[in-house]
């Protein structure tokens, strides 16, 4: 059974099935409504029930007594028992995303390649985080120090947020996540942060193109992309320098199997014999040019070292991209490049 649930004051019409939260639901077809929890304990989520009835899938303990005999309701546990009207706020764009510090825990560390690592994180006390898939994070260290990555896994997938850490020979922060950090350890956060991520109103196709770790934030918008059956025609672009560099392939070739209109190429810069390699080599951003000389007409993201980032916007521009079209998230491997900076260019630290 579906119902449908009209959003007020935007007039947007969603289908929630039965059992469904209305939030999941949202989410599901790429309507972002405010939350902090998803579990009825913060009340991030609560507007407003016009018409129509809504039932629990458990306690909504940030529900007082009196607040639901005036209609209130928690639309992350709330679950339509028939058509609906609600009043929401509705997440638009950046202004509308808290910036939160929050403590969380090292769930598990994974080895991804020689030099980076899956590091998953969990929230303390059941929180959640809301962000826009590219967006990042920052470690707060000692001393008030800050490390940043990318989340790389999609907001519908919140539970745990994933991130993919390249290491750094001589990095204090990296070279205690790869030898000694031992998993609950207790970490700091703050985020999200970043204005690199999924422009989802936009109708133009998409070129990806990523360098390193830079893979973590495009994977995060394929897999929303895909949650939200984005109709529009992407290319994922992904260099490396030889073949062991390259992590998570398989699974960007899964995507090119089961995701309609994708294509994905890894490029390697400087293959060894040992890789035996047949596809693209050179640089990233030449293999892009390549494929699609003319830009004008494609949303770009790219996401990597800043010389990558800094030679593709060069090129595309000159293969008439429009810069108000470009978005870049340069990772800097540098401890000392201050926060104003950091802040201008949404530059990340592995180190």
């Amino acid at each position: 059974m579906t119902f449908k649930v009209r959003l007020r004051p935007s007039g947007r019409l969603i289908e929630v099935e039965k059992d469904e939260a209305v939030l999941d639901a949202a989410m599901r077809q790429g309507v972002d409504l405010p939350y902090g929890c998803r579990n009825g304990a913060c009340g991030s989520c609560m507007g407003t029930v016009l018409k129509g009835q809504i039932r629990y899938l458990q306690e909504p303990m940030a529900l007082e007594d009196d607040a639901m005999v005036q209609g209130k309701a928690l639309f992350c546990i709330g679950t339509p028992e028939s058509d609906l009207e609600i009043s929401v706020h509705e997440i638009e764009g950046l202004e509308d995303i808290q910036v939160r510090s929050l403590r969380c825990r090292v769930e598990s560390k994974q080895p991804l390649s020689h030099d980076v690592m899956c590091l998953k994180l969990k929230l303390a006390g059941d929180e959640r985080l809301q962000y826009l898939a590219g967006q990042y994070i920052e470690f707060i260290l000692d001393e008030g120090k800050r490390r940043a990555f990318s989340i790389a896994n999609a907001p519908h997938t919140d539970a745990l947020i994933e991130l993919h850490i390249r290491h750094v020979d001589g990095g204090k922060f990296t070279d205690y996540l790869f030898s000694e950090m031992p998993e609950k350890t207790m970490l700091r956060i703050e985020g999200p942060m970043g204005s690199f991520f999924l422009r989802e109103n936009s109708d133009r196709p998409i070129i990806l193109m990523g360098g390193g770790t830079g893979f973590g934030p495009l994977k995060a918008i394929m897999e929303h992309s895909e949650y939200i059956h984005l109709d529009r025609s992407i290319h994922l672009f992904m260099g490396v320098r030889a073949k062991r560099d390259l992590y998570m392939a398989e699974l960007a070739k899964e995507w090119e199997k089961r995701i309609p209109n994708f294509k994905f190429t890894p490029v390697l810069s400087e293959p060894t014999p040992q890789d035996n390699w047949q596809g693209e080599t050179g640089y990233v951003h030449e293999a892009a040019v390549k494929t699609y000389p003319d830009l004008s007409e494609f949303d770009i993201y790219m996401s990597g070292p800043p010389p990558m980032v800094d030679a593709g916007l060069a090129a595309f521009t000159q293969q008439r991209a429009d810069q108000n079209h470009i978005y870049s998230d340069a990772f800097e491997y540098s401890a000392d490049a201050s926060m104003a900076m950091r802040d201008q260019m949404n530059l990340k630290h592995d180190i």
